[in-house]
């Protein structure tokens, strides 16, 4: 199956690279994995998506994590025709939140003031289960990741972020097979969130992955990795 399957694109989210789908890029490897290493400069989602597009081939099986999410789905929305299956893992479709714009703007301000190490501390372990929080061995190389991005790249993708496009009016459009993947004590997407974006797709798979936060290819990534393989597997 793996032979007849389009390449596997894997699509970072806000902060992150390819480091993100560590765990995936190995297991999956007989299904031609390459994960997105960034957006460069972009600041929009519509740029980020027209980006990775132009370097894909024709046909791509395509997972996005949190911002990487929604990403894929501006690729949806540009070229349905080339996206062979589509995986949704700790994202959203709604527009900005009531709030929102503060909260981003307060991280920025904060980077700005005490530094990229500041801004990531403060992000980065609400997103995780707690349990994981104050383990170390887990959190640098996540930590290292974030902070290396840079305040730029921050500041790009929360711009894009901030204009973002309401999806909602696409899920009814998409007719590959797509599944939804959230951890279950994801504090920033939440599970009813995805339950509602599974409910609103044709045919959607639903996957909890348990004793994870929102950053499950690697809190959860035995479980993110074979969710991912039987979606592969499934026919186009």
């Amino acid at each position: 199956m793996s032979t007849k399957t389009a390449p596997l694109y894997l699509l970072p989210g806000l902060m992150c690279d390819h480091r993100i789908w560590a765990p995936q890029l190995a297991a999956l490897a007989a299904f031609r994995p390459v994960a997105v290493d960034g957006y460069g400069d972009a600041r929009s989602l519509v740029t980020m998506a027209r980006r990775v597009l132009a370097s894909a081939p024709d046909r791509i099986s395509l997972a996005g994590h949190s911002m990487g999410g929604r990403v894929a789905l501006e690729m949806i929305r540009i070229a349905p025709d080339r996206v062979e299956r589509l995986a949704l893992l700790d994202t959203g479709v709604h527009p900005v939140a009531k709030g929102e714009q503060d909260k981003r703007m307060a991280l920025l301000e904060l980077g700005r003031r005490e530094g990229m190490e500041a801004l990531v501390d403060a992000w980065l372990l609400p997103m995780l289960h707690p349990d994981r929080r104050y383990y170390a061995a887990f959190v640098e190389p996540l930590r290292d990741m974030c902070v290396s991005s840079g305040i730029e790249h921050y500041e790009d993708q929360m711009t894009a972020l901030l204009e973002r496009p309401d999806a909602r009016p696409l899920m009814r459009t998409i007719r590959c097979p797509t599944l939804i993947g959230v951890g279950s004590d994801d504090a920033w997407a939440s599970v009813d969130q995805h339950r509602a974006m599974a409910a609103g797709i044709a045919g959607a798979t639903l996957v909890i992955f348990e004793h994870a936060g929102h950053m499950t290819p690697v809190e959860a990534p035995e479980q993110v990795t074979a969710a991912l393989r039987d979606w592969l597997e499934l026919p186009p």
